[in-house]
């Protein structure tokens, strides 16, 4: 404990020797160096999911292609904005389509789905090879968008779908009517959770099959709330999506009002950070150490906020759902199980498992073998199971 006092008093000296006006704003994370992420002038005049670049890159995966495809969404607040998803396939379709949403849960562009599946930072894609056994094919999006906005989950959503989207308008990989399942685990389940929920609206024509998604955060701005101003082991992962989030809302949502000048600190320190840097430095830390007391108050936080929180939303996953969550997750299986309650009661066949004595870390691969196999059955056109009571 001393020793972390020592190093909380250095950084509070550090940032206190510095005018905050230095950090006035949202910071940004570095430009990604390959300007293969950036579309050119035609990303007004295309439609969402139209595909505006593609590459073909060398595959890890025996057997398999992989292609990187750049093509067009929409921010949460409407701008058409290029995403990439990494599309990787046993051969040509069709054949059955997942696209698998990784817990990035980060905020520099190097942590990216599109980066990680190639430099062994990705520890999900050891479940790869299984998928691909299966004869099926996987997109990964870079759901965090292209300023890696962790948090903005309904922005995940939409580029998941659009990254659908361009798969399928993809010719080479003949997966124009591959069925489409969509799965997930903790902030990957957030772009899971709202792709599914948006979908009958936003991308209606996709034939999304099934969902699996767990461990999902559905709302987090309540969870930092319930868990009071007592230190957290997982606080880092908390205050990177407030940042996260002031990215994707920059005209409306400006934490400099709110910030401590540890707050100032640690918004800067994490500005390109991964997401085990910041938890390490985010490890227990409390609220009041970043934030003014009453910022959570704030209405224009709260409201944009609420317009990411699975729990809040009016849109409800109506496909087929397998959902699992830790019976000792830091992340609250109340909240999982109270959102799970909102699809039952909107006649969505829900199977919810509960893994045993499991935290947020060891509760993915029990629970992804049942997924996967879900999955499995959905794509068989089977009827789905459902505990719903």
């Amino acid at each position: 404990m001393l020793v972390q006092g020592i190093a909380v008093a250095a950084a509070l000296v550090a940032v206190m020797a510095a005018a905050p006006a230095a950090h006035a704003g949202a910071i940004y994370p570095v430009a990604d160096p390959d300007g293969f992420y950036y579309a050119a002038g035609n990303l007004g005049g295309a439609q969402n999911g139209d595909v505006l670049n593609a590459r073909q890159v060398p595959s890890p995966w025996a057997g398999a292609t992989v292609w990187q495809l750049l093509f067009r969404s929409t921010s949460s607040t409407g701008v058409p904005i290029a995403a990439v998803t990494t599309l990787i396939s046993p051969g040509p379709g069709p054949r059955p389509l997942l696209s698998y949403q990784p817990f990035v849960n980060s905020l520099g562009l190097q942590c990216a789905p599109s980066h990680a599946l190639f430099d062994g930072s990705l520890k999900e894609t050891s479940a790869f090879p299984l998928l691909l056994a299966r004869g099926w094919a996987i997109a990964v999006p870079d759901h965090l968008g292209p300023d890696s906005a962790y948090g903005a989950a309904r922005m995940g959503g939409q580029i998941t779908l659009d990254g659908i989207r361009a798969v399928k308008r993809f010719a080479p990989a003949g997966l124009a009517d591959s069925p489409v399942g969509l799965a997930g685990y903790s902030g990957g389940a957030m772009a899971t959770g709202f792709a599914a929920a948006i979908a009958p609206d936003y991308a209606p024509e996709l034939p999304i099959v099934g969902v699996a998604e767990g461990g999902v955060p559905v709302n987090p701005g309540k969870m930092a709330i319930e868990a009071g101003d007592s230190p957290q082991a997982l606080f880092g992962l908390g205050f990177a999506v407030a940042v996260g989030m002031e990215r994707e809302y920059p005209a409306e949502l400006r934490l400099d009002d709110s910030l401590t000048p540890f707050g100032f600190w640690m918004r800067e320190r994490m500005a390109n950070s991964c997401v085990d840097d910041i938890i390490s430095v985010g490890a227990n830390h409390r609220i009041s150490e970043v934030f003014h007391a009453g910022a959570e108050n704030d209405p224009v936080l709260i409201r944009t906020f609420h317009e990411n929180a699975l729990e809040i939303v009016p849109e409800l996953i109506r496909q087929p759902l397998y959902e699992w969550h830790g019976g000792n997750d830091q992340v609250p299986l109340g909240l999982a199980q109270y959102t799970a309650g909102r699809y039952c009661a909107a006649g969505t066949p829900v199977q919810f498992d509960v893994i045993p004595g499991a935290d947020h870390g060891t509760a993915i691969f029990p629970g992804a073998v049942n997924a996967m196999n879900y999955l499995a059955d959905r794509f068989a056109g089977l009827a789905p199971p459902s505990n719903c009571r």
